[in-house]
C-alpha cells in the first residue's frame, strides 16, 4: 500500500463510523467481534467486523471463530470476515488463512477535506431537476437498486432498513425528459464524527452514465454538507471500479485505507462494498 496513510490519521474511529452509516439490523457482539447480518443484503451488513482482537492465545481466536460459525449458521448465512489491510489484521489473517477463507472484494477507503477544491477547479451547478430529501423516495429506490440491489422485494426491505438506520440525505437528478438519472446518499453519522459526512450508494442510470449526472449528486451532497458545517466526506469504493475511482479522484478524495471480505465456503455472489 505504499504511504498510504491509516484510517485514524484522518478521521478517528473511522471504521465504527462506517458501521454505523451502514447498520445491519441483527448484531451481537461476541469476543469483541461484532457480528453482523441482514438476511444476506451486501457483504458489509453480513459480515463479522473484527472490532477488537481476542485477549490469548490463537486458541482463543479459532474459539471465537467457532462462535461465530454457530451465529451465522444459525442464520443460513456464510461466515464473511471485513478485515482493514493494516498489520494489526496479521494475527486474524493468519488464521483465516490457515481455516481457507477466500479473499474478496478490495475495497477502497478514501476521504476529501471539505475545502478541497477539485482538479478541475469548477463546481457542478445545481440546475434543475435535482431533489434532496430526508428518506428515500420509490424512484430514488427504484434506480438504486436496478444497478446495484441483488434480489427482489424482500431484499429491497432489508435494504430499506438498511439506510434508515442512519440520519442521511438523499439527492436524486434528472435528465431532461423528467426521468432519475443518479442518486446518492450523504450518511450523517450523530456523534462525536457528526462533523464527517458518508457518501453512500451512488448510482447512474446505464445509458444516462458520461453525462455528468454523477457529478451532480456528488456536488449536490458536498453543498449539503458544507451547509451542516462538515469537516470531510468518506466513501467506500471498489478497487476494480475504474470509473468510480476516476469520478472520485477528480472531486478531490485520496486513498487512505483498504479493506477485504474474507469469505467461508462462498454459497452465493454477495456484492456492494
Amino acid at each position: 500500500m505504499g504511504d498510504t496513510a491509516q484510517p485514524d490519521a484522518v478521521l478517528p474511529d473511522l471504521e465504527a463510523v462506517m458501521d454505523a452509516a451502514w447498520p445491519a439490523p441483527d448484531r451481537e457482539v461476541s469476543g469483541g467481534w461484532v457480528l453482523r447480518a441482514a438476511g444476506g443484503v451486501t457483504q458489509r451488513a453480513n459480515s463479522i467486523w473484527p472490532r477488537s482482537e481476542p485477549q490469548g492465545t490463537g486458541d482463543e481466536r479459532l474459539a471465537a471463530l467457532r462462535d461465530a460459525r454457530s451465529w451465522y449458521r444459525g442464520r443460513r448465512l456464510p461466515v464473511i470476515f471485513q478485515v482493514f489491510d493494516t498489520p494489526g489484521s496479521a494475527a486474524l489473517n493468519a488464521v483465516l488463512d490457515a481455516e481457507g477463507f477466500t479473499r474478496q472484494s478490495e475495497t477502497l477507503v478514501m476521504v476529501r477535506a471539505a475545502d478541497t477544491v477539485p482538479g478541475g477547479g469548477t463546481t457542478a451547478d445545481a440546475g434543475s431537476g435535482l431533489e434532496i430529501a430526508e428518506q428515500p423516495s420509490a424512484e430514488w429506490l427504484d434506480l438504486w437498486w436496478s444497478v446495484d440491489g441483488r434480489g427482489g422485494a424482500e431484499e429491497l426491505e432489508t435494504a430499506r432498513a438498511i439506510l434508515s438506520g442512519c440520519p442521511s440525505l438523499y439527492a436524486l437528478v434528472r435528465d431532461d425528459g423528467g426521468q432519475p438519472a443518479a442518486v446518492g446518499r450523504l450518511a450523517l453519522v450523530p456523534g462525536t464524527a457528526g462533523s464527517w459526512g458518508g457518501l453512500y450508494c451512488m448510482a447512474t442510470r446505464p445509458e444516462a452514465r458520461r453525462r455528468g449526472y454523477a457529478a451532480r449528486v456528488q456536488e449536490a451532497l458536498f453543498r449539503e454538507g458544507a451547509a451542516r458545517g462538515m469537516a470531510g466526506y468518506w466513501l467506500l469504493v471498489m478497487a476494480s471500479n475504474t470509473a468510480a475511482r476516476e469520478l472520485y479522484s477528480r472531486a478531490g478524495f485520496h486513498e487512505v485505507s483498504r479493506h477485504y471480505y474474507r469469505q467461508e465456503r462462498p454459497k452465493r455472489h454477495l456484492t456492494g462494498c
